[in-house]
């Protein structure tokens, strides 16, 4: 047994036993980084949400969420974004098995999705500001367009870290690094579907009741 051996005080002192596992494994690492990274993410969204219900009826007499959602483009938003998880998981079981073509096709279908959520978001955006909606006309209004905002941001992140891992399939295939930042991508993916479930509950269904 390996035993660390010190000097304190003029007194021999004995440590526990050296550690000869050496550092944890590179995947380990990057899964763990990754999960704290998640955990911070939904730190930052439960303080909008919260920033959200506390604004939700400072309207300053301007317009209230009954009068500003369409219920039918936010039905298209969440299909969108819920069918890519799936496509995003199918992609994620091609990853796993190797197969390429289907890995390119189901990562093609999930940023046509998400690339469809974010154009709809950005024009239901456009329209609200159009009508004098904008973020500076209430305490309301403001805290929508940065919980929304922030959420649209990250679908757009993702799509741009999608289009870059599918770049670095073609090049490199299916090495371990390129793989473990895959699956990163996927749950993050995921992750951004189940806030945007908790977002379409309180802004758009709960946040309408009068």
């Amino acid at each position: 047994m390996n035993v660390a051996v010190g000097i304190e005080d003029g007194e021999q002192t004995a440590f526990a036993p050296a550690s000869e596992a050496g550092p944890a494994p590179k995947r380990i690492v990057a899964a763990f980084g990754f999960w704290i990274f998640l955990l911070s993410d939904i730190v930052m969204f439960s303080a909008l949400f919260a920033a959200y219900a506390v604004l939700a009826h400072a309207t300053a007499g301007g317009p209230t969420a009954a009068q500003l959602f369409s219920q039918t483009k936010v039905a298209m938003e969440t299909a969108c974004l819920l069918v890519s998880s799936f496509t995003c998981g199918m992609m994620s079981l091609s990853i796993n098995a190797r197969r390429r073509a289907d890995t390119y096709l189901f990562a093609l279908v999930t940023f046509l999705l998400g690339a469809a959520f974010v154009a709809l978001e950005v024009h239901e955006f456009a329209d609200m500001i159009a009508s004098g909606a904008g973020p500076e006309r209430s305490a309301f209004l403001s805290s929508l367009f940065t919980l929304v905002g922030c959420h649209g941001l990250h679908v757009t992140a993702g799509l741009v870290w999608l289009a870059v891992m599918m770049a670095q399939v073609a090049v490199l295939g299916f090495r371990a690094s390129v793989v473990r930042r895959l699956l990163c991508f996927a749950l993050f993916w995921h992750a951004l579907d189940i806030i945007w479930v908790w977002l379409f509950t309180a802004v758009y269904l709960i946040g309408v009741q009068p």
